[in-house]
């Protein structure tokens, strides 16, 4: 409750500050599912946590968690802290329960964030996260696209595309190998809708 007493506080500055529209916004399902998102900058998961009600948790790298307030403030948005190269049993074990709660759960499948390279339709490389998380719960993935990097008083379109599931994936040894095709099946899921907003020149880097 206090939670979203706080985002609705939150929204109206937001949207005069930055100006975002949501599309799609009727294909986030009931229940779990893992939003696969593009990372364009600091102010992606404010901007999710604010615009969609239904509060969320978020992978975020650790380092976020070091300072106590930021850390705070990360964790009051719904954040998780992972290690990005090697996550603890600990922490996979969090992020999967999420999804066992029948809870959403955001991850930036690129890892880090690319401003430096939304803007000309680009995406970086693909971790094994999303596809991993959603493999072990049977969990539909829905892709997320932001179309540039947000910015102060300047519009920023953020479009739901329709969920999927790694289906064919189920049963399965989540070996590197199987874990790499299933990531590359969610960055041509979430390249398929930035392609609307750079007339087709989105491409994986």
């Amino acid at each position: 409750m206090f939670f979203h007493v706080l985002q609705f506080l939150a929204y109206i500055p937001l949207k005069i500050t930055y100006p975002t529209r949501f599309i799609g916004k009727k294909n986030l399902p009931k229940g779990k599912c893992v939003l696969a998102v593009n990372h364009t900058s600091s102010m992606d998961a404010p901007l999710l946590a604010a615009n969609l009600f239904e509060k969320k948790k978020f992978l975020a790298k650790e380092e976020l968690f070091r300072n106590k307030l930021k850390g705070g403030f990360v964790k009051f948005l719904g954040g998780i802290p992972i290690n990005r190269e090697q996550p603890t049993l600990a922490q996979i074990k969090t992020a999967l329960s999420v999804l066992k709660n029948n809870k959403k759960l955001v991850i930036f499948p690129e890892g880090t964030r690319r401003d430096d390279k939304v803007d000309n339709g680009e995406m970086g490389e693909v971790k094994n996260g999303a596809g991993m998380f959603a493999i072990k719960t049977k969990s539909p993935i829905v892709p997320v696209w932001i179309s540039r990097k947000p910015k102060l008083f300047r519009l920023t379109r953020i479009e739901i595309g329709e969920p999927f599931e790694l289906s064919d994936f189920y049963g399965k040894k989540l070996d590197d190998a199987t874990l790499s095709e299933a990531g590359e099946i969610i960055n041509q899921k979430i390249l398929e809708i930035g392609k609307k907003y750079t007339n087709g020149k989105v491409r994986h880097k």
